[in-house]
């Protein structure tokens, strides 16, 4: 049997977290574009476009991630259309990431006084001028800290991915551990790559909570 060092075993899991940063960042963006859009769809004055944005909503947030990556997998290939794992898998964790951004967008929107829209309108600006100029420049400051603090949740998230055969961090660790039998170093070492991911943005989220609270209250 081959001998693995620790370095070995490190630099394997290394190149497989590249892979998950990635799609991280994918899901991430992706996500937030398509949960803008939601975002505007869901405080729309139309009903049609508030009660889809709140059933895609509802559907994505009230069902296993696991599922929908199933689904994004298999389920087109009932159709006949071969799908990459890394394709499903971005697809997938897109739409799951937008369900959680549009709704916490969505209550830092709300949370804007009622004033700030009227006299807004009283100023002439259509529904759009308004987002853009006065609701969305005062929502942002609340939105960081807890739009940061979901990003946790994303990488979290990119791990389910390996059931569906995408390489990234988790399913690494198990090809490693397979090849080496050195499950407690290498699910070790995975523990520790994935905290070093999540915590810095964990404790960011904090500190620009505190930050703006304390500008609030000053404020």
């Amino acid at each position: 049997m081959i001998e693995f060092s620790t370095w070995d075993i490190l630099r394997n899991l290394l190149l497989a977290t590249r892979w998950t940063i990635l799609l991280s960042l994918v899901s991430f963006v992706g996500g937030g574009a398509v949960g803008l859009l939601l975002l505007f769809l869901r405080i729309s004055k139309r009903k049609a476009a508030r009660a889809f944005a709140k059933y895609y909503i509802e559907l994505f947030q009230g069902t296993p991630l696991l599922m929908q990556l199933f689904l994004a997998f298999f389920g087109l290939g009932l159709f006949g259309v071969d799908v990459p794992a890394w394709l499903a898998a971005g697809m997938a964790l897109v739409l799951w990431t937008a369900s959680f951004l549009a709704e916490i967008w969505r209550g830092c929107v709300e949370s804007i006084a009622r004033g700030q829209w009227e006299a807004s309108a009283s100023l002439g600006m259509g529904r759009l001028q308004q987002m853009r100029y006065v609701i969305l420049p005062q929502a942002l400051k609340i939105a960081v800290p807890p739009t940061v603090g979901f990003s946790v949740q994303v990488v979290k998230g990119t791990a389910l991915t390996s059931i569906i055969g995408f390489v990234e961090l988790s399913k690494a660790g198990t090809v490693v551990t397979n090849a080496t039998f050195q499950p407690f170093t290498v699910y070790g070492l995975v523990a520790l790559i994935y905290f070093a991911l999540c915590w810095p943005l964990s404790k960011s989220s904090q500190i620009l909570e505190r930050k703006l609270n304390v500008a609030h209250r000053n404020h």
